[in-house]
């Protein structure tokens, strides 16, 4: 991957939107050049996806919670069941399992207290020993940009 490159992922991480020639023209190459750079930065699956970020509020989710579990099943099946849980819940964005104490952080968003109860209520559908949330005051820094520095040439 070479400057051209790193320059083009820069680009398109602040805004997916731009089109080919404002990204080329930018980056200082031709249009045809930079759609192949940015076919291939595809086809190696740097570029995972091109998306549209929203305003939580403006959807009416302003909320976001962190939420904890731990369980006492560590088997297929049980995973197999939580996944089919969780996969079925959109206000579910993200899902890790983990090392150390806990098993599983799932970040959610909700439109108010009421609203995680019902999250809360259709979580423990799955087997769950401990389930504890935490819930975003403010946010200090939230970015999709990973930084560039470290890929290797």
């Amino acid at each position: 991957m070479d400057k051209q490159d790193r320059a083009i992922l820069e680009l398109l991480q602040r805004d997916a939107s731009l089109s080919i020639g404002d990204v080329a023209e930018r980056v200082g190459i031709s249009k045809s050049a930079c759609w192949r750079r940015i076919q291939k930065l595809e086809q190696d699956n740097v570029i995972s996806a091109r998306v549209t970020l929203l305003n939580q509020e403006q959807v009416n989710l302003p909320l976001t919670v962190y939420i904890s579990i731990r369980t006492n099943q560590h088997n297929d099946q049980w995973a197999e069941q939580f996944k089919k849980v969780i996969e079925e819940i959109p206000l579910v964005l993200e899902v890790y399992r983990m090392s150390g104490d806990l098993d599983y952080l799932i970040k959610a968003v909700v439109t108010d207290m009421p609203g995680y109860d019902r999250l809360y209520k259709s979580f423990i559908k799955a087997d769950l020993f401990d389930v504890s949330s935490s819930f975003v005051m403010e946010t200090m820094k939230q970015t999709t940009q990973l930084p560039l520095e470290y890929i290797s040439d």
